[in-house]
């Protein structure tokens, strides 16, 4: 039973970064812009989260540290998805393309300052002030469901909470009738006075924001620190989870949770007898081929928002 609850409460820890990415890329998307840039948004979190939280920690912030590596992780998505903003919306380039820019941009770009800012380190300095989890009185005390979904971090108490505010928020107000509506028909919308630019300049800041966000947990809940291979593709599992999950929040929550059970199935495999004669390069690619086969059964069964991946031009409209 014990170990039931941990595998529980594992998958919830390695799911709520990708939850958040994943949210992330459904408000870019539903806007109609395409964000395979999630990796690199990812990247520039869990780098921001890492710099901000030592130097809270060497400032005597303590246990507050964390929480200023999250809004740091927040400021810096926001602005390195401006320039993805900048570059789809404003000056019309390829969707795609500039996704692939920013990953590698943004990788780039961190591995540089954290050499520049500690000598040369390829990685950032252990973090001693990263977050712990937090145990509900009476909840954390139920078999196995306590131990799986009452005692957990901060971080995935949060996820949980936008889930269904991310829900709300896109289905049941006019905001997320809007956003909806520019990712669908921007020229319509356009046309009833609706700002297609201004929405789809909200949809990526708001990728931004959350996805580094779940840069900033991997950091602040698994590795304690910043280096190159921190974020290992965790950005494009999520594009997959946010695909499966038809961009909506609570399928695309569902699919997180699903490839977060693959990369917590790994580490719990490892305890018993019969995989000690697998390779262990088996169970560390196992999220990955999961990924592949994924979204090769999705082909064809996702409906994505039907402007996606489309300049507006209002001239043309």
């Amino acid at each position: 039973m014990e170990v039931w609850g941990q595998l529980i409460n594992t998958t919830l820890v390695f799911s709520t970064a990708l939850i958040f990415a994943a949210l992330g890329g459904m408000f870019s998307e539903r806007s109609g812009v395409v964000n395979i840039g999630l990796e690199g948004l990812m990247v520039s979190g869990a780098f921001a989260a890492a710099v901000a939280t030592y130097s809270a920690s060497e400032a005597g912030f303590g246990s507050g540290s964390p929480w200023i590596g999250l809004i740091a992780a927040v400021v810096y998505g926001v602005l390195f998805s401006l320039l993805h903003a900048v570059a789809t919306i404003t000056f019309k380039s390829d969707q795609t393309v500039v996704g692939v820019v920013i990953n590698i941009l943004a990788l780039g770009v961190a591995i540089y300052f954290t050499r520049s800012l500690y000598d040369g380190s390829v990685q950032t300095p252990q973090l001693y002030d990263v977050f712990s989890k937090v145990s509900i009185p009476l909840l954390s005390d139920i078999p196995i469901l306590g131990e799986g979904f009452f005692h957990a971090y901060p971080t995935t108490y949060i996820v949980a909470i936008l889930v269904a505010v991310s829900y709300f928020l896109l289905f049941k107000t006019p905001f997320g009738l809007r956003l909806r509506a520019v990712g669908e028909h921007p020229s319509s919308a356009d046309t009833v006075g609706i700002n297609v630019s201004r929405y789809r300049y909200i949809g990526v800041m708001l990728s931004g924001a959350l996805a580094g966000l779940g840069g900033a947990t991997i950091t602040l809940t698994t590795t304690s620190s910043f280096a190159y291979n921190t974020i290992s593709g965790q950005g494009f599992i999520a594009l997959a989870a946010l695909i499966f999950g038809k961009w909506n929040p609570l399928g695309l929550a569902g699919a997180a949770v699903f490839f977060g059970f693959a990369q917590a199935i790994r580490n719990f495999a490892q305890l018993f007898d019969w995989s000690k004669n697998i390779p262990t390069e088996v169970f560390y690619m196992l999220p990955y081929v999961l990924t592949l086969i994924v979204l090769a059964a999705a082909v064809g069964r996702s409906s994505a928002p039907s402007a996606l991946g489309q300049p507006y031009d209002p001239a043309r409209r």
